[in-house]
């Protein structure tokens, strides 16, 4: 069976990944998340990435609500174009996909806060070839597939969130025990070489590594056959943590993905670059 694992489309799905799924012969699509482009990025890190700074506040409520609204049609788009290839797709939410799960901290955002509502399942149900399948399962041929998040940073080991997304990791995980389980979440594990942050990012985190907490831990603790996780978009590579080997396919924005190749118990990684 081949996979193609993508994620990271801020907003674009490249034609060359269509014509790549038929000249392979891909059989299923996983992605790790991240759909919509973060158009106010460079606004928002300014002003209140690690402050108690709302956006809103900074450039105002009617632009920021005109901002949300142009980074949907975008997100939009790459998501009408994945609908249209002829294989299924799976996904799991990615930190900027305007979604309000929480799997890592106990904070409540406040609700003029949109990236932290459900905007993205009203988009999905209009694309019946896309699956979401964060804290749940999906069966394909040989393979189960577990979705989990993950968020955009290590997160908070005691955090009450955290505690609640590990259990329901570890009931799927015991479920299928004995399975070949291909585990797929947004951000990659914690303390591997493929989350350590570039040298281009905020100085806040510049150099240090930022992956899951949660989702090393379930790999530590049920080693699946295969992790597939993107997110740091510089970490792209492979590593194997015991017996799972862990895949960050790089940005798809970027024109980067990875063919995943499973034969039994063997598995290939191919990078497309």
């Amino acid at each position: 069976m081949k996979i193609l694992a993508i994620g990271d489309f801020h907003g674009t799905f490249p034609k060359k990944f269509e014509r790549l799924i038929k000249k392979e012969k891909i059989d299923l699509v996983v992605s790790n998340g991240d759909f919509f482009p973060f158009i106010y990025r460079d606004v928002w890190f300014t002003h209140c990435y690690r402050t108690d700074v709302n956006l809103w506040d900074v450039i105002g409520r009617k632009k920021y609500v005109a901002l949300v609204k142009k980074d949907l049609k975008l997100g939009d788009r790459a998501l009408h174009a994945l609908n249209k290839v002829p294989v299924p797709v799976i996904t799991v939410v990615g930190n900027i996909d305007y979604t309000s799960l929480q799997d890592s901290y106990d904070e409540r955002p406040p609700k003029e806060d949109l990236r932290r509502q459900d905007l993205l399942n009203p988009l999905l149900r209009n694309y019946k070839n896309i699956y979401r399948f964060d804290y749940s399962y999906f069966v394909f041929g040989n393979y189960v597939f577990i979705g989990a998040y993950g968020g955009s940073s290590p997160g908070l080991v005691k955090s009450r969130h955290y505690k609640k997304y590990r259990k329901k990791l570890e009931v799927l995980f015991k479920r299928f025990k004995g399975k070949k389980i291909i585990f797929v979440s947004h951000n990659v594990p914690y303390n591997t070489k493929l989350d350590k942050i570039g040298r281009h990012a905020h100085v806040a985190v510049r150099g240090k590594h930022y992956g899951s907490k949660l989702i090393r831990r379930v790999i530590d603790r049920w080693q699946p056959l295969v992790h597939l996780g993107g997110h740091i978009h510089e970490g792209r590579g492979k590593q194997t943590l015991g017996k799972t080997l862990c895949v960050n396919p790089g940005a798809a924005h970027e024109g980067q993905a990875a063919v995943i190749t499973l034969n039994a118990e063997k598995v290939k990684v191919t990078f497309i670059n």
